[in-house]
C-alpha cells in the first residue's frame, strides 16, 4: 500500500472497482493483486452469504456471467462455488482463477491494501451478512483497513450495532431521492459512495461540511477524473486503477 494511506488520508484515494477490472476478471484474486502493483490505494468488492453461510466475493447474485456455474449464489455451497471457473469469461489466461472466500482476499492481500466491503445482502436484508463479515475482520486485525458499504440502510444498521469502530460508507446510484432516503435513514457514516452523475459541488461541500468523506463510483475516463479532482472528490473509484494514479500524479 502506497505510504501513509489510509480511509482519512488527505490525499485522494485511488479505489480499484472489483479490483483491477478493466485487466483481469473481476473479484478475484488475480484482480486485486493486479490492483496491489499497480499503486491503487484501496480495492472495492462484493461480497454475500452461500448457502452454508461463508461471505463469498461476487458481485451478482447468481453465477453465469462470471462463471462456469449455473443457479443462485444463495443455493449453493462454499464448496461448490469455489471450484468453478471465473477466470474464462474473462480471458483464456485465466482460466485457473477461482472466485476467492472473502477471507481469501483477506488473506491474499489484507496487510497490502485498503479494503472496501460491498454487503451485498439485498435480497436477503434480514440475514447476518454485517455481523458475519465484521466477525472475520476482527478476526483477521483489519478494523482500520475494512470500509464496510451498501445501498441498503439495514445492512448499514446492523453493521454499526455490531461494531462502533468499523467503517461505513452509503452507497446511492438512482438519483436524489435515494440519496436523500439514505441520508435521513442512516445518518452516522463515515464516507458517501454516490454515482458520478449524482455528484455537484453543493453536495461536495453539504457532505464535506460534516465531515464525511466522498468517494465517487465508477469513474473510468481521464477527462471525468480531472474534474471530479478539482471539485475536491476524496476518493475515485474505477476500473483502472493505473489511469487514476496517473491523472492524481498530474493534478496533484
Amino acid at each position: 500500500m502506497p505510504e501513509n494511506r489510509n480511509w482519512e488520508s488527505s490525499a485522494p484515494l485511488v479505489i480499484a472497482h472489483r479490483g483491477a477490472s478493466m485487466y483481469a476478471p473481476e473479484n478475484t484474486i488475480a484482480a486485486f493483486e493486479l490492483a496491489v502493483e499497480m499503486g491503487a490505494d484501496a480495492i472495492e468488492l462484493d461480497t454475500m452469504l452461500t448457502a452454508d453461510g461463508t461471505p463469498i466475493v461476487i458481485h451478482d447474485p447468481s453465477l453465469e456471467r462470471t462463471t462456469n456455474g449455473s443457479g443462485s449464489v444463495a443455493s449453493k455451497t462454499v464448496a461448490e462455488i469455489t471450484q468453478l471457473d471465473a477466470g474464462s469469461m474473462f480471458d483464456a489466461r485465466f482460466a485457473e482463477e477461482k472466485i476467492p472466500t472473502l477471507e481469501d482476499v483477506f488473506s491474499a492481500v489484507g496487510n497490502k491494501i485498503l479494503i472496501n466491503v460491498e454487503l451485498k445482502n439485498y435480497a436477503s436484508p434480514l440475514d447476518h451478512l454485517p455481523e458475519t463479515v465484521i466477525d472475520l475482520v476482527v478476526k483477521k486485525g483489519l478494523a482500520d483497513r475494512v470500509l464496510l458499504s451498501s445501498f441498503n440502510p439495514i445492512a448499514l444498521i446492523k453493521a454499526q450495532r455490531a461494531s462502533e469502530k468499523i467503517r461505513r460508507a452509503a452507497l446511492t446510484g438512482d438519483g436524489p431521492k435515494i440519496v436523500r432516503g439514505v441520508i435521513e435513514v442512516f445518518t452516522n457514516y463515515f464516507a458517501l459512495h454516490p454515482e458520478v452523475s449524482l455528484v455537484n459541488q453543493e453536495m461536495l461541500a453539504k457532505h464535506h461540511a460534516t465531515g464525511n468523506r466522498v468517494n465517487v463510483w465508477t469513474v473510468n475516463e481521464e477527462s471525468v477524473m480531472m474534474k471530479l479532482l478539482s471539485m475536491g472528490v476524496d476518493g475515485l473509484i474505477t476500473d483502472k486503477p493505473d489511469i487514476a494514479k496517473k491523472v492524481i500524479g498530474l493534478t496533484t
